[in-house]
């Protein structure tokens, strides 16, 4: 059985489209529901038995390292104050056993640059996650992540997450070529970033969470500038396609790095929560514009 005990988060971008939000408070922890997006991811990765999370950030964002760390002091007065749930709920996020790196990326170049940075922190022949945390994607049963180790131990490969996506977005994401295709399973020949409609080989897209090796790294080229001046992880990618398999996941992606999609995942998740949904639902049927 595959072991993955790493997981890369590049979270060094500003968040411009959340501003003045984002002004001191980093879009990765902006909440939703009462979580904020990066511990909704970390979360994901520790269902797959990830203990080192490494986030690739800016000097600028240290909230995000903060979140993770003991707050003993407010832990010992919720447990004086009978609420041991939330207690829990603020203690060892990430698991006990649990170690939270950050790495300045420096200048941002790109996310083929910002995934470069965690070289020095994965093993040879080691496999590793990389997740968006601005792509929340939801699963009650089995998180996206879950599905995508499944894969690569089936077919022995790295792995994409890949969505259906409709035309007016296609130039926004790196999208797939496939060869052929077999259910969710797409064995693919090619991969382009962020194509025109016109170009684009599928309406297949690469959202949020990818599965690597570290031969990835052999592949990413400092010297390379790709689509938009920046160093793009899909120019890694095509350069060894053939390691490769997409797959397009179960759940549903909220794209909080959009306003509206921020909004939806609130929706929800609002909904999925018991202690929450009865009173949102007659809210929502009784809204009225502003």
């Amino acid at each position: 059985m595959m072991k993955i005990k790493k997981a890369v988060f590049p979270v060094a971008g500003f968040g411009t489209r959340f501003l003045p939000a984002t002004k001191s408070t980093p879009k990765e922890m902006l909440p939703v529901v009462d979580k904020p997006l990066i511990q909704y991811a970390v979360e994901e990765a520790c269902k797959i038995g990830v203990e080192e999370f490494i986030f690739i950030t800016h000097h600028a964002k240290g909230s995000i390292d903060k979140h993770f760390q003991e707050n003993k002091e407010l832990h010992e007065m919720l447990i004086y104050q009978g609420k041991n749930d939330l207690a829990d709920s603020i203690k060892d996020i990430g698991g006990p056993n649990a170690k939270f790196v950050s790495v300045d990326q420096g200048e941002p170049k790109g996310l083929g640059h910002a995934i470069g940075c965690a070289e020095n922190y994965i093993s040879d022949d080691e496999f590793f996650v990389v997740i968006l945390a601005d792509d929340l994607i939801y699963n009650k049963e089995s998180n996206v992540l879950e599905q995508m180790k499944k894969q690569a131990e089936k077919y022995g490969k790295q792995v994409l997450a890949l969505e259906k996506i409709p035309e007016e977005e296609i130039s926004k994401f790196g999208v797939v070529d496939p060869e052929s295709s077999e259910g969710s399973i797409s064995y693919l020949k090619g991969i382009v970033e962020k194509p025109s409609i016109q170009d684009a080989p599928s309406n297949l897209a690469v959202v949020g969470r990818y599965l690597f090796n570290k031969s990835i790294f052999n592949h990413i080229d400092s010297e390379n500038i790709g689509k938009n001046g920046e160093i793009q992880i899909t120019d890694a990618i095509s350069k060894s396609i053939n390691d490769f398999i997409g797959y397009t996941f179960e759940g549903e992606r909220f794209d909080c790095g959009s306003k509206v999609g921020y909004l939806k995942a609130n929706i929800a998740l609002g909904l999925a929560n018991e202690e929450l949904s009865a009173r949102l639902k007659k809210y929502i049927g009784e809204i009225k514009d502003l």
